[in-house]
């Protein structure tokens, strides 16, 4: 009669210390997912695929990028906010999806509903027309645009997107109107302007540095605050607007109750992979820069960004949808 009850008890303890056992695994034990708010093509796409294929390399396990676009990336903001918070599922954006998501969409709160892991890399945004259309330089585009208002169109990677945000700033600086024609990612509006469906866009040296090589594009200009090094004779949107300076700004976040521990580890190993010859080479020629930051600091980043977008929010009236 005693048997059954000692066999229960020690089928209940086998049990027991295998699951023990699964949890003390060290993280990460399954694959983990970099979701990212646009399609392939992008420079988030590209920089995502990148820290990928470091971490990969290096954790043991597969780090992958889900693509999930629309509504500016607040998609991609949405699901990572309901995730679980294991680690497993991290949110890869650009500042300007956290932080206009919630004027124009009904998306996640960036600080009620994630926690920071670490900024990746920054960098400036630029204009872009087609290789063979009258639109050469940036003066050629401001003329036309003045001559004929709301006539030419320019491509973006979407309604709320940092490439939307830029370009509708320095529509009201210059006193300009362009029509806003929104894809769902920078690789799609690229191919947009080569076909001829738009004249002018605006994306990432990282999507559309070999067609500027081959002649497809022409680069009018950048959005950084000076002109950059590796481009010194194409102007800065700033020498139109004063203090006029956005650019991309990329980041890793977790869905909030990640345990720190996770969070420890993921912005001990995404700093070690960002500052890799592996992860770096991936950028040469670019106008990319590497740019670490802590949790801590990203956090301290976000908020000041977050006054920032506000203003732009306003000074392009843009409206909630």
């Amino acid at each position: 009669m005693k048997t059954q009850p000692i066999r229960f008890i020690a089928i209940f303890a086998a049990v027991l210390l295998a699951c023990t056992g699964a949890v003390a695994q060290p993280y990460p034990n399954k694959p983990v997912k970099f979701v990212v708010g646009f399609v392939p093509g992008g420079a988030p796409d590209f920089v995502a695929r990148a820290l990928s294929i470091k971490l990969s390399e290096t954790q043991g396990q597969s780090f992958i990028v889900d693509n999930k676009p629309g509504a500016g990336g607040s998609l991609s903001t949405a699901f990572v906010a309901k995730a679980p918070a294991d680690g497993y599922t991290l949110l890869f954006a650009d500042t300007a999806t956290l932080m206009l998501a919630p004027h124009l969409f009904k998306g996640a709160d960036t600080f009620k509903d994630f926690v920071p892991i670490g900024r990746v890399t920054t960098e400036p945004l630029i204009i872009v027309s087609h290789g063979k259309t009258s639109i050469k330089t940036l003066q050629d585009l401001i003329r036309q645009a003045k001559a004929s208002p709301g006539k030419l169109s320019y491509g973006s990677s979407g309604i709320g997107s940092i490439h939307h945000i830029s370009v509708e700033v320095f529509k009201a600086g210059a006193g300009i109107d362009i029509a806003h024609i929104p894809y769902k990612g920078s690789g799609q509006s690229i191919l947009a302007v080569i076909a001829g469906d738009v004249p002018v866009s605006i994306t990432s040296f990282s999507a559309a540095g070999p067609h500027i090589l081959s002649g497809a594009l022409n680069l009018l200009a950048v959005t950084s605050k000076e002109r950059i090094a590796s481009h010194p004779d194409v102007p800065s949107l700033s020498e139109i607007v004063k203090d006029y300076d956005y650019g991309a700004s990329f980041g890793v976040l977790a869905p909030l109750g990640t345990p720190p521990d996770v969070i420890t580890k993921l912005s001990r190993e995404l700093r070690q992979a960002s500052v890799s010859p592996d992860f770096i080479g991936k950028f040469k020629g670019q106008a990319t820069i590497i740019k670490w930051t802590s949790p801590e600091d990203y956090r301290e980043y976000l908020r000041e960004s977050q006054t920032k977008f506000d203003r732009a929010v306003k000074i392009a009236n843009l409206q909630a949808n």
